[in-house]
């Protein structure tokens, strides 16, 4: 029987401030900035369900539903939602909080397919996951 972990050991947070440099001409932060920073925290989820370095496969999905400005600051949240063999999905969400209104909105929703990977950089097997809420249940049937 393959060993199943908790979605909540890869669950990993980031915070970022969004800075002058990391915007386009309408003062909005760039879409490929806020693409890096998921792929990068997708892959630290990953590493930390396999164990393993990982390879990015593909990515999925990718909803830009709001935008941040400078000044602004992204919480990145991600977790495995699920696994194939060697593979697993990484669910990925961005949220936006503006200092001075205390507004917070969802920014941006994504899925990324990630690889383990062995010491030859050959594919390995990766446990099951676990999803622990009712909420990372709901997401399976979205993706």
């Amino acid at each position: 029987m393959q060993k199943e972990i908790s979605s909540n050991v890869s669950r990993t947070i980031q915070t970022k401030l969004v800075l002058p440099p990391d915007t386009n001409h309408m003062g909005t932060i760039f879409g490929g900035t806020v693409l890096a920073y998921i792929d990068e925290i997708a892959a630290i989820a990953a590493m930390k369900h396999s164990k393993k370095a990982v390879v990015t496969a593909s990515i999925n999905t990718v909803n830009f539903l709001s935008s941040a400005k400078v000044g602004d600051i992204l919480t990145l949240e991600a977790f495995v939602l699920s696994v194939g063999t060697t593979s697993m999905k990484v669910y990925v969400k961005v949220e936006c909080l503006h200092l001075e209104t205390d507004e917070r909105r969802l920014t941006t929703t994504s899925t990324i397919t990630m690889v383990a990977i062995d010491e030859n950089g050959r594919p390995t097997p990766v446990p099951k996951v676990r999803l622990e809420s009712e909420w990372e249940r709901s997401l399976l049937s979205e993706v």
